[in-house]
């Protein structure tokens, strides 16, 4: 199995969900970890604030810091490789990234099909209808 780690600027919690404004990004990653901790897959998330050696002993995320700054956090690792920096993996991705059957975290998006309607000019030759 994939080891996937993210290492995340410093927030006042482990998930970053407290206080009066709750960041959505930050709800939907907490959501995701907890459905693959129920599913017993395990991704290490580690907070600069809480969990500080982790950020100094990680050779590669010691690294990237001392180059980048916190600025550019979090950062994503998969089994020791930076894949992703500034942001969070999207749902899709981590089931792509983790090896994951697309329904473990909500079902497959079903493609829709869309028509598009012509709309006719207003009479002073302008296209689609917009003048």
């Amino acid at each position: 199995m994939k080891k996937m780690q993210i290492f995340e600027p410093a927030m006042c919690c482990s998930t970053g969900l407290c206080g009066v404004g709750v960041d959505p990004e930050l709800l939907r990653v907490s959501t995701v970890l907890n459905t693959l901790i129920n599913n017993k897959i395990t991704v290490d998330r580690f907070n600069l604030n809480i969990a500080p050696m982790e950020f100094v002993t990680n050779t590669t995320i010691n690294e990237f810091v001392n180059k980048s700054g916190v600025e550019k956090l979090p950062v994503v690792t998969l089994d020791g490789e930076v894949i992703m920096t500034g942001r969070y993996p999207t749902n899709e991705e981590f089931v792509t990234l983790l090896d994951l059957p697309v329904t473990m975290l909500g079902e497959a998006k079903k493609a829709i099909k869309v028509q598009a309607t012509k709309k006719k000019s207003g009479g002073c030759n302008c296209k689609g209808g917009c003048c």
